[in-house]
């Protein structure tokens, strides 16, 4: 795939820059393309055009935006082979993981239209008889999303899909890391009818130059997904106004095994999650808790599933170099390499598929996120309180409990703190809210909660009599 320029959107034109920055395919390491870097004129142009396209888009019925969000659902999927192509190129994702990135855009798209003819408007009671009260939900205003690398066409998809059903516009900033599809994205919003203005797409290195599209008071939403200290750096950059905030952030999710699950089971499906995207997942497991009567069964049954993995590389060498680091670590405190831990000989960030055993708390591996393909495996006792392990973190984002005891299940499901708790079987979907607790962000992604947050909620009183 030959090396291009690819412009930022704004209000519906490809703009460039003076400066621009290369984007490289983590499999390979050469440069895939060159996207601009942001500067002061275009962000002001950028706030212009998002504050028009948001008025000419908020005056639609909901029945002219959703022709027009179905007919864009539409022109992607006529242009899918492409984009995943350039997906696979920049991220490094096997077929089947960028076909799921690249579907959650259809999905997103056409779920929020729906969500949004299902939410209610209800009718208050008044206790007088005097008046008619009722709620009225309207379009929030301007959307700014800082978004990630590791699913970049889903996490466009959670944005753009509620915030166009509600009748908002966005400025979309992708990682610097993944831009390429992401903006093939934006360039077919026209195509498929959208007003100018109404999905804007930068692109830049700059995160101080960034904060000056956050200060600014046109944006009504900073949404974001990434790190916690890069949640607290946009949080505190857009307290210039007040905002409305959906942020998805850091993660330490915890695994619980009971001595009464099916292990077998359970090793299978938190491998198959831990390394799925190379572990570049933020509800990947990442501290697992198995109790010492089904310890080492659960250790050879996560080895045995791990030998079957093929896994895509890593987005880049210094973040390999960071989760080596882990391991080499976790190994000189005493921790054992059951499989994996090395970097894989060749062109490309790949790396071997890690499981670790004998890890216990202390460790740096056990308490900071890995965001990569390491599982470390913690052994605990009737004498420990399996539910103060999972909650010793200051993430809350998922947590994953295996048992065959009902009150087991059910009593973590309500102790363990975290924004999702899945029994048995990960399970997500864009049904289903996501988001997190203490420092994992604040707000949610998928579901109608997260259609409510891009929508005012006024409450309006009639006198009748």
């Amino acid at each position: 795939m030959s090396e291009k320029k690819y412009p930022m959107l704004i209000n519906g034109e490809k703009i460039s820059t003076k400066q621009s920055f290369n984007v490289v395919n983590p499999s390979t390491g050469e440069v895939l393309g060159q996207v601009p870097e942001i500067d002061a004129d275009s962000i002001q142009l950028t706030l212009k055009s998002a504050d028009a396209g948001f008025k000419a888009w908020s005056a639609k019925t909901p029945a002219e935006r959703k022709t027009v969000i179905l007919r864009y659902a539409e022109v992607l999927e006529q242009n899918s082979k492409r984009i995943i192509a350039l997906l696979r190129a920049e991220t490094g994702k096997p077929q089947d993981n960028a076909e799921y990135d690249f579907g959650m855009l259809g999905n997103c798209l056409r779920f929020f239209v729906e969500e949004m003819e299902r939410l209610d408007q209800p009718v208050l009671h008044d206790p007088d008889g005097r008046f008619m009260h009722y709620m009225l939900r309207q379009p929030l205003g301007v959307c700014v999303g800082m978004l990630a690398w590791n699913f970049p066409l889903l996490n466009v998809a959670y944005k753009i899909g509620p915030a166009l059903a509600a009748g908002c516009s966005v400025i979309l900033k992708p990682s610097t890391e993944t831009p390429l599809a992401s903006l093939e994205v934006a360039y077919l919003a026209k195509e498929a009818g959208l007003p100018d203005g109404v999905i804007n797409m930068v692109t830049g290195r700059d995160h101080e130059m960034m904060k000056n599209m956050l200060k600014s008071d046109i944006p009504s939403m900073v949404t974001m997904i990434g790190s916690t200290r890069g949640g607290l750096e946009v949080m505190n950059a857009a307290c210039t106004s007040i905002k409305h905030f959906s942020v998805e952030l850091g993660g330490n999710a915890p695994v619980v095994v009971y001595p009464d699950a099916d292990v077998a089971d359970a090793a299978t499906k938190v491998v198959d999650l831990k390394f799925a995207n190379c572990g570049q997942v933020c509800v990947s497991p990442n501290r697992c808790f198995v109790h010492e009567s089904v310890y080492d069964e659960f250790v050879e049954a996560a080895k045995a599933r791990a030998m079957e993995v093929e896994m895509g590389p890593l987005i880049s060498e210094k973040a390999r170099a960071y989760i080596l680091g882990l391991v080499e670590s976790a190994v000189a405190d005493g921790a054992d390499v059951v499989c994996g831990g090395q970097a894989k000989d060749g062109e490309g960030f790949f790396m071997e598929p890690t499981i670790l055993a004998n890890v216990v708390r202390k460790m740096n591996v056990a308490y900071e996120e890995i965001f990569g393909p390491v599982l470390p495996i913690i052994k605990y006792s009737d004498s420990d309180d399996e539910i103060a392990l999972a909650n010793d973190t200051q993430y809350g984002l998922a947590a994953y409990v295996f048992t065959t005891n009902l009150k087991n299940g059910l009593r973590a499901a309500r102790d363990i703190q975290a924004g999702s708790v899945c029994v048995n079987e990960p399970h997500y979907s864009v049904q289903l809210p996501h988001g997190g607790l203490k420092q994992s962000g604040v707000g949610k992604d998928c579901s109608r909660y997260s259609l409510e947050e891009y929508l005012t909620l006024k409450r309006v009183s009639v006198l009748v009599d």
